[in-house]
């Protein structure tokens, strides 16, 4: 696997470790997720969206580009619908 592979693996951990401590600290404070599956939903899209992200700002292919502005501008859609669900009006681009 390549340099870019291994780095995304190694982000995947680091983002899966703090997603666990978030969930440790929850459950010491005796607050815990309302809806478990609705947050592993929304923390796998802010995953992809700074994947995307990411891979925007190193694409030169203006092709590749739009690709990922349409992608990005799905997983926004979805992190809203997921929000709005539950009841949570907050702009996608806060995290």
């Amino acid at each position: 696997m390549g340099d870019a592979g291994e780095g995304l693996i190694d982000a995947e951990d680091r983002f899966q470790q703090s997603l666990a401590e978030r969930e440790q600290q929850k459950q010491r404070k005796g607050v815990a997720s309302a809806d478990p599956e609705r947050e592993r939903k929304l923390n796998s899209l802010r995953l992809a969206k700074a994947e995307m992200e990411r891979q925007q700002a190193v694409t030169g292919s203006e092709i590749r580009r739009e690709q990922i502005r349409q992608a990005l501008a799905e997983i926004d859609r979805q992190i809203a619908a997921l929000r709005l669900e539950a009841g949570d009006p907050t702009p996608v681009s806060e995290p």
